[in-house]
């Protein structure tokens, strides 16, 4: 397999403002009252998926949890859900960062697919182990959405990091 003239770039190394914006405004994204629309992604999820995965030594399990507090706030639903939910999530994905980044980006996504449905299922659990009820099967619709949106989502966030395609002579490298 011959590799892509994309995958043949270097990266810069990420800011660390860069993460904390990208972060917060997945965070103001999730905000945004869409109602009880099946299939809006949970932006938090995926932008903190997507960190954990490329950066998992900057990303993890504490920015999770800081996160998911602030989604449990915001969100007015039981304390801890979130929060529980996406510190699995990071743990997840930061374990199979180094699987997962030798895949192109569809199969990338389709091995996000099943962190993001357990994401889900976690916070469906804690809902339900406190007498909410079923959400039924059209909420699952995010997760599914995310994993469509990890192609665009993964090229936007790694758009500063690229080099400049053309080479500079007086630079040495």
């Amino acid at each position: 397999m011959q590799p892509t003239q994309s995958s043949r770039r270097i990266l810069l190394p990420v800011k660390n403002w860069f993460i904390v914006l990208t972060l917060f405004l997945a965070l103001l994204l999730n905000l945004i009252p869409f109602g009880r629309l099946p299939g809006i992604p949970d932006w938090v999820a995926l932008v903190l998926a997507f960190w954990c995965i490329h950066q998992p030594l900057k990303v993890g399990m504490a920015a999770a949890f800081v996160l998911g507090l602030a989604m449990d706030v915001v969100d007015a639903s039981v304390m801890g859900q979130h929060a529980l939910a996406y510190v699995l999530l990071a743990f997840a994905a930061a374990g199979l960062s180094r699987r997962v980044l030798w895949f192109p980006l569809a199969q990338q996504a389709l091995q996000l697919l099943p962190l993001l449905l357990g994401m889900q299922l976690v916070m469906m659990a804690v809902r339900m182990a406190t007498g909410a009820e079923f959400p039924g099967v059209p909420w699952f619709l995010s997760s599914f959405t995310a994993a469509l949106l990890w192609h665009p989502v993964t090229y936007l966030l790694l758009t500063p990091q690229f080099r400049p395609e053309d080479k500079d002579v007086h630079r040495p490298i």
